[in-house]
């Protein structure tokens, strides 16, 4: 059963083993655990539905409370510490784009305010529901979760837009075939959610982005239904695809996506390599990836999320042996771990490999083999699960994430590290910061970083009020250095404020103007994208 206050489900934990444990202690100072709200509470503290009856649509309480979060930091503590939001007044569990058609009209004759939701697995803030005087209905897709249509010839497969990764691999793999789309979120997340966020996958440099896949697809909006047709390409016009892609529920509901699919490969492995430092890394992975050789993953671990990921493995024994060879090969303290991965047929994976190994090798590469490949695929989406345990323990955690061009990649990885220490300083408080570049391109790569600190005690107010100001600190260290608000979350609440400066004015204006085009009476998913109030609010 997925469990209603922490990450994934309640049968799955991941173990803080002694050497982690003694780390954090070491670099942290003890947690703090507290003492987590009940959720009978909570259901008691349901305010009345506001909605009337309706044969589509549950108010029943556990419905409501079970739709009011995602998965950020501040949807964490709210249930942690029993911080309760303004929550839906109602639930819809939509089975057809018909169903939905029929609610968006409902809720737009009623002026209800419509918050899409499927896999609940947002970390920036789009399922917040907004304080206001009119009813808030939430739209669950979850009942939209079928393969509609497989064209084997054009490589083209439709989904209900609430299908989740496992559904959408499971169907595709019953006909030979694969999306390839794995973000650490693939248990849950699905192929509508991937859109409107513009998610990327573990594999995105084999399969492409969610941009690469979104080939066409169904929104319905409040001022009517956009059908977007597949193409192979077209010169005629703007690409409306681009309206669905990123839109977060702001101009309507993607009912369907139809998606690019891929036969399955005939070979797949993933190796470990480990590099000196982190300017050979860097170097040898730009060059890889300017290469564009057939590569499926380059996943590069800094210093400290190396020997971060070397403790939670445990086996104590076997890693130091491992290092200390590594060491004799000139990978000492420092150095980094690079995750690569080969997708291909038989012929071209042994090709892109000896290719890699040898471009590697020329910056200091120690080659260890699949070993650990193997076991970073078996636990591939469960990273998520130690948020759970950490906070346990006492502390929390949280991440960021980004996109710079070449240049700015390790000045903005260190100074977003930096900002975040510089903050918990200020409460007298250590932070433990790592990061992996996640997505390479030959412009520039993606920056993830990830956080770990005490949770403060005194329940919501002190660790949200931490929080904002180390997200603060983080996102205006991003905008100094050329990055992108996010690369792969989204924009959701949390990142609405930080919008502008990517967008610029023009840009903001014109996001607003199509609001109040798909959305004339602003009942859709208000303060996501674009924040409620300020000069671009819809």
């Amino acid at each position: 059963m997925r469990r209603w206050n922490g990450w994934g489900d309640d049968g799955t934990t991941m173990e803080l083993n002694k050497g982690t444990r003694t780390m954090l202690a070491e670099r942290l100072g003890p947690g703090r655990p507290g003492i987590d709200a009940k959720k009978s509470i909570l259901l008691n503290r349901l305010p009345a539905s506001r909605i009337p009856n309706n044969p589509l649509i549950q108010r029943n309480a556990a419905a409501r409370l079970a739709m009011g979060f995602g998965e950020s930091y501040v949807d964490w503590i709210r249930k942690r510490f029993g911080a309760l939001p303004p929550l839906p007044d109602g639930v819809a569990y939509p089975e057809s784009t018909q169903e939905v058609r029929a609610l968006l009209d409902l809720a737009h004759e009623q002026d209800w305010i419509v918050i899409p939701y499927a896999g609940g697995t947002s970390v920036a803030g789009h399922l917040d529901c907004p304080i206001s005087e009119r009813p808030i209905l939430s739209v669950n897709l979850t009942r939209m979760n079928r393969l509609l249509h497989l064209d084997k010839n054009s490589q083209l497969a439709s989904f209900g837009a609430g299908t989740p990764g496992p559904q959408v691999e499971a169907q595709l793999r019953a006909h030979g075939y694969t999306l390839g789309h794995f973000p650490q979120s693939f248990e849950y997340s699905t192929v509508g959610g991937w859109v409107v966020t513009r998610s990327s996958g573990q594999q995105s440099l084999r399969y492409g982005r969610i941009e690469q896949l979104f080939a066409g697809g169904n929104m319905e909006t409040p001022a009517g239904t956009l059908r977007i047709p597949t193409m192979p390409a077209s010169s005629a016009g703007p690409d409306l695809r681009e309206l669905v892609l990123g839109s977060e529920g702001r101009f309507g509901i993607l009912t369907e996506a139809t998606v690019r699919v891929t036969p399955l490969p005939e070979h797949e492995s993933f190796h470990a390599i480990f590099l000196p430092d982190w300017d050979a890394a860097e170097a040898a992975v730009r060059t890889l990836v300017q290469r564009k050789l057939p590569l499926s993953m380059l996943r590069l671990s800094n210093g400290i999320e190396t020997e971060t990921n070397l403790t939670l493995a445990g086996h104590a024994a076997l890693v130091g042996g491992m290092e200390r060879y590594l060491g004799l090969r000139g990978c000492g303290v420092g150095k980094c771990l690079l995750m690569l991965g080969v997708t291909a047929d038989t012929r071209t994976a042994r090709h892109a490999l000896q290719e890699a190994r040898s471009t590697l090798k020329k910056h200091g590469a120690v080659y260890i083999g699949t070993l650990m490949g193997t076991k970073w695929v078996a636990n591939r989406f469960k990273g998520p699960y130690l948020r759970n345990t950490l906070w346990d323990a006492g502390y929390s955690a949280d991440t960021i994430e980004t996109a710079v061009d070449w240049p700015n990649v390790k000045p903005l990885m260190l100074a977003m590290e930096q900002a975040a220490r510089d903050v918990f300083e200020s409460y007298g408080e250590h932070v433990h910061a790592f990061t992996h570049l996640s997505h390479l391109y030959p412009q520039g790569s993606s920056i993830y970083s990830q956080y770990v600190w005490p949770t403060a005690a005194g329940g919501f107010t002190p660790n949200f009020e931490r929080w904002q100001k180390f997200k603060a600190a983080v996102a205006a260290t991003i905008a100094a250095h050329g990055g992108t608000v996010s690369h792969q979350h989204g924009v959701g609440r949390d990142h609405a404020p930080h919008l502008h400066v990517e967008k610029g004015s023009l840009g903001m204006a014109t996001l607003a103007e199509l609001c109040r085009h798909f959305d004339p009476k602003k009942i859709m998913n208000p303060g996501k994208l674009l924040q409620d109030a300020g000069p671009w609010a819809n």
